[in-house]
């Protein structure tokens, strides 16, 4: 009897390899049903053979084991399939329009991507969303312009003229009694300033207006910025040209800066400020060892200073200026030159210039009428730190 058991679990290995799960279960009720009775009658004969029945137990565990390993095969077989048949539907669907035109000669290649970890480069199709600054990062504007150190003058012509004292004869002496007295006479020289428009301007199209809504903000600021960069370097020019050139040839930068101080106050003249370059800037902050003195040592301490976040030598107040060039400098009494204005800065901007309507272009324009007024060179002295 047991020979015949285990030929029948032998069997039912055999046949449930190809089998469904349903068909598989349907062969194990159909074995227990057929043998059944003859395991019941022949429960005592069993027993008595303790070995054999095992062999039945074992095989029946064995089978138990089998149908398991059966049963993940088929649940893995079924998640293969719709790892395989879903992504085929997505595809189907989202290209349903492009496959319906499929003709003879015609054809529709779909790809299909497996998968796997969402990223930007493989699951994002497009840009992804932005956040737009509405400002410009703009260049800087100069930290301190030419017209921050002089006074304006406003008129209404395009020409300023005004008298300048060019030298005298005789003098005042005291008086011998019964003598005449000293007689002295004055020369003056009219001196005439043209002021002349400093300008430019910018063409740019409607669409970019439209299409960068930073562009009305940027451009007005933008156009004064380079104005007063042009106008700087303008009037810097002017003041040079009309102005004394210094005559030192030894010192460290505050020395030099001292002894033109003590210059123009030998003439009369009340220095306020001098202009020089970032670089000189930080040279006379860290000047060390006067001449002929010990180095590593700050040459003229008391003398330099910071007044309200303003750098002072002696009282003179050391102003920086990008537009002033590396080594130079311009020391004076900065009351003896004005800014002579007939047309103020204006930013304008224009639809009706030159082929702006057919181009669909608008113009913006920066301008000013202006000159710089030097009343007396005198007061000035223009210098170089490197002069020895």
């Amino acid at each position: 009897m047991d020979e015949e058991l285990k030929a029948a679990l032998e069997e039912l290995k055999a046949k449930v390899d190809t089998k469904s799960k349903e068909e598989i279960k349907a062969a194990m009720n159909s074995f227990a049903e057929e043998h059944k009775s003859v395991l019941e009658a022949d429960l005592e004969e069993f027993k008595s053979k303790f070995e054999t029945i095992e062999g039945v137990e074992t095989g029946l565990e064995e089978l138990k084991e089998h149908l398991a390993k059966l049963d993940i095969k088929l649940q893995e077989r079924k998640k293969g399939e719709a790892e395989v048949l879903d992504p085929l539907k997505e595809l189907i669907s989202k290209n349903f329009d492009q496959i319906k035109t499929v003709r003879k000669g015609s054809s529709v290649q779909l790809e299909s991507k497996v998968v796997g970890d969402m990223t930007l480069p493989v699951n994002l199709t497009g840009d992804q969303p932005r956040v737009y600054q509405r400002s410009v990062a703009a260049v800087p504007s100069q930290a301190i312009n030419f017209a921050d150190l002089v006074s304006s003058i406003a008129i209404d012509g395009g020409t300023y003229t005004f008298p300048r004292e060019t030298g005298s004869e005789g003098s005042i002496s005291t008086q011998t009694e019964g003598s005449a007295k000293s007689q002295i006479d004055y020369d003056f020289t009219m001196v005439d300033v043209n002021t002349d428009f400093l300008a430019g301007f910018a063409v740019y199209s409607k669409k970019m207006a439209n299409n960068l809504p930073f562009l009305e903000n940027f451009l007005p600021s933008a156009l004064r910025r380079d104005y007063f960069k042009a106008e700087n370097a303008q009037f810097y020019a002017n003041l040079v040209t009309n102005s004394t050139n210094s005559v030192l040839t030894a010192g460290n930068i505050v020395e030099r800066v001292i002894n033109e101080q003590t210059t123009l106050l030998a003439a009369d003249y009340m220095p306020n400020a001098i202009v020089v370059s970032p670089q000189d800037y930080g040279a006379i902050l860290l000047t060390s060892g006067a001449t002929g003195g010990t180095a590593g040592t700050f040459s003229l301490p008391g003398v330099v200073s910071v007044i309200n976040g303003v750098v002072t030598i002696n009282g003179l107040a050391v102003y920086v200026a990008s537009w002033v060039p590396a080594d130079k400098y311009i020391i004076g009494d900065w009351t003896q030159a004005n800014k002579i204005v007939t047309q103020g800065l204006s930013v304008q901007f224009f639809e009706q210039d030159s082929d702006n309507v057919r181009k669909n272009n608008i113009t913006a324009r920066v301008e000013s009428q202006i000159a710089l007024a030097v009343q007396r060179t005198q007061a000035f002295i223009n210098g170089d730190f490197t002069t020895v």
